[in-house]
């Protein structure tokens, strides 16, 4: 049979999916120890904003107070961004008032807009008086839009019932007020807060105003600083003091939290919001002063309180915190164009295969074929590359984006070299059953230690937004998918080939034994994506389920009914549920948005979050002039994967007849991107991040699959023979 050569414009959509992707941008476990302030009863709580503070800002010579506090106190960094690209300080000051993102209105944008007046009822020359902020009621019906069902004046209510809070500042004054925009005491800046205005009330917000990259940045920290030093000796006793930046300088980055008081001497702040320690976010400040105060905290709350474990040195955890945020600025500098140079350059690379091998001549044919493996599976190699390049801290070295792309580039040869090398490399699922083996295990084993691996590398974590802290990314999760399915199908034909096709109808020997390991992969991958513990992830489990299923039951011979197909169809949601429904009636499961989900959908609350999900879903297909391409690719591989013939796809029709299982697991790929482009939150993402992955490894199975000869099946010595009796066979051709 005439073997035709493969397409090159096949690669076309790898390009395009890059693009969205890139410019697309990402669609949101230390162990805790106990909360030590509880131990004792309501404390004051005096929380200090200094929107743009960095730790870069901070040093023993240039903010002694600051430095002294965060010595004595515990650390952490700040993720602040609520619903903008770039968080200002209005913003901040919102979020920390309800206790979950919200926004100002910005206008123009680059900028941020100044805070809302506050109007005093009468001049401030002593004590605090009521103040009022006009604007109030028109941001709660603006943060309408954006379902994220703010807490209007929880910040405040963690003042006890009589209600007594001190707002000292404009941006204070935000933070406190009540939907109706009222304040109970506000001065107007610090200067004029005295002694006995931290001891008036339980709860004091103070703003020392946003600093700016203008060259009297450093002059405006000093003074701050000084500032801090004198706030610090007015505390009242047994006082809880916090100092954080709750917002940008128009240039995003991880910022500063001190906590100082009982329970937090000399510590590195953690939450279980985030389960990375000494990364903290902005909500968790709400929910801590409502711990602090011995409020209770809704179950609706984002946040988690803060909690304090063992550090080193101050100086040395400063600048593991520094590391934090340079890893988050390599992924915002480099995110985009590392997508757009992985993918066209594979479009590129099976291209210039293409037109150097290009002929007829069964010479040429093999090396073409031979080219084109290589390249997928190198191809292929590349995300797990890049999560081992963590392996090195690479974010505390010199040149850090360099040495990540150089120690990703080498785990990427060592990866392909081995798929490459070993004993497996005749079977046409060899190769890629491997890397689909390892990018399981090194995502499966991350999620389940921490996901220290994934954090601010390129297909992983993108802490600076506030994403996700802990599982898979949305970047992630369609590559995590396609590789359970590839190491669950190499694994299942090694075992169906010993069938001869006379055991293929019995439980019993090779095919049980071969459901029974393809079940396994599928158990351990679910388990670890989506287990509320582990990655917790829920559209990414909904889309996996239902794929995974599908193709057990074709390891197994199972023909899907219409009934049957039902039961597959609701199969992920139905286990989402469980999981969710098991976080949150047995908390020593640990904190996890399945669990807060499936809380808030008991209570009749979950709605707001299914209609943000719902939004920012159909919002992916207008992100980028990319995007609207997306389901256009999507479809035709799905006709592709029909009717290959249509594309005069050759190689792909032969394969099909050769290759056992190749059909079904190509087609569990494919429902896998569609359900999860419906099922997450990023929409086209999902398949747009798939397909840099899947497409060159599909053409490395290709390209290895044996040749037939007149008709006839090949002689199994390039990989797995298919007799016309063997089921196996029969799902191959359908």
């Amino acid at each position: 049979m005439r073997v035709k050569r493969l397409r090159v414009w096949a690669l076309l959509p790898v390009a395009v999916a890059a693009l969205a992707a890139a410019t697309a941008g990402p669609a949101v476990a230390a162990q805790s120890i106990p909360d030590q302030a509880q131990s004792t009863g309501p404390r004051p709580v005096v929380l200090v904003g200094i929107p743009g503070l960095r730790w870069s800002d901070v040093s023993e010579a240039g903010t002694p107070n600051l430095w002294r506090l965060a010595d004595a106190g515990s650390v952490g960094s700040l993720v602040v961004h609520t619903i903008s690209t770039v968080t200002c300080p209005g913003d901040g000051w919102l979020t920390l008032n309800a206790g979950t993102r919200a926004t100002v209105r910005h206008v123009h944008p680059g900028q941020c807009p100044p805070l809302p007046a506050v109007t005093p009822a009468r001049p401030a020359a002593g004590p605090p008086v009521p103040a009022s902020i006009a604007q109030m009621p028109a941001l709660v019906t603006y943060n309408q839009r954006f379902h994220y069902g703010p807490d209007w004046g929880l910040l405040a209510s963690a003042a006890g019932p009589g209600g007594c809070a001190t707002a000292v500042g404009p941006g204070a004054a935000l933070a406190l007020a009540s939907p109706q925009g009222r304040v109970a005491g506000y001065l107007p800046s610090a200067a004029t807060a005295t002694r006995a205005t931290f001891a008036r009330c339980p709860l004091t917000v103070v703003d020392l105003g946003a600093l700016s990259a203008s060259p009297g940045r450093a002059a405006h920290v000093k003074a701050d600083d000084t500032e801090l030093g004198r706030i610090s000796g007015d505390l009242p006793a047994g006082a809880i003091l916090v100092v954080a930046a709750p917002g940008d300088d128009l240039s995003p980055h991880l910022r500063v939290i001190v906590v100082h008081g009982p329970g937090y001497a000399g510590g590195l702040l953690h939450t279980a919001s985030t389960r990375q320690a000494g990364l903290t976010q902005l909500t968790d400040v709400t929910a801590s002063v409502l711990r602090w105060r011995a409020r209770l905290v809704p179950s609706a709350a984002v946040g988690s309180p803060l909690t304090s474990g063992a550090r080193p040195g101050l100086a040395a955890e400063i600048h593991a915190l520094l590391g934090q945020d340079t890893a988050a600025q390599v992924y915002r500098a480099t995110f985009g164009w590392f997508f757009v140079i992985f993918a066209v350059g594979e479009a590129v690379v099976f291209g210039l295969i293409a037109v150097a091998l290009r002929g007829r001549q069964e010479e040429r044919r093999r090396r073409r074929r031979a080219a084109c493996r290589v390249t997928g599976v190198v191809a292929g190699s590349v995300p797990a590359g890049t999560f081992l390049a963590s392996l090195v801290s690479w974010w505390t070295l010199p040149h850090p984006a360099i040495l990540l792309y150089l120690l990703a580039t080498a785990w990427t040869a060592v990866i392909a070299a081995v798929a490459l090398a070993g004993p497996w490399r005749r079977h046409p699922f060899g190769p890629p059953g491997i890397i689909g083996a390892i990018t399981l295990a090194v995502v499966g084993i991350d999620v389940m230690t921490g996901s220290r691996l994934e954090r601010s590398t390129p297909f992983g974590l993108n802490v600076l937004w506030g994403g996700r802290f802990y599982g898979e990314d949305n970047n992630t999760v369609g590559i995590y998918a396609a590789a359970t399915v590839l190491c669950a199908v190499w694994l299942a034909t090694l075992l169906l080939r010993r069938d001869g096709g006379a055991a293929a109808t019995r439980w019993r020997g090779p095919r049980g034994q071969a459901v029974l390991v393809a079940a396994a992969v599928a158990l351990f991958s679910v388990v670890a994506s989506g287990w509320p513990g582990f990655g917790a992830k829920v559209g990414g489990t909904i889309a996996m389920v239902p794929s995974l299923l599908v193709l057990l039951m074709a390891v197994a011979g199972i023909r899907i009914t219409w009934r049957r197909a039902l039961v597959v169809a609701v199969s992920g949601l139905l286990v989402i549920a469980a999981f969710g429904l098991v976080n949150y009636f047995v908390p020593f499961t640990g904190h996890s948005d399945i669990g807060a989900f499936a809380g808030q959908a008991i209570h009749g609350q979950g709605g707001g979050t299914l209609q943000r999900k719902i939004s920012t879903n159909l919002g992916s297909l207008t992100t980028t002039p990319y995007s609207v391409i997306i389901p256009v690719v999507v479809v035709a591989l799905g006709v592709l994967l029909l009717r290959p013939a249509w594309f005069a796809a050759g190689s792909l029709t032969e394969a099909r007849r050769t290759v056992p299982l190749l059909s079904v697991a190509l087609a569990a790929i494919w429902v896998m991107a569609v359900l999860g482009w419906f099922a997450e939150d990023s929409g086209v993402a999902v398949p747009a991040s798939m397909l840099p992955f899947v497409l060159p490894l599909a053409i490395a199975i290709v390209s290895g699959a044996p040749r037939a000869a007149g008709g006839h099946p090949a002689d199994g010595r390039d990989g797995p023979s298919v007799t016309a009796t063997s089921p196996a066979g029969n799902q191959a051709a359908g």
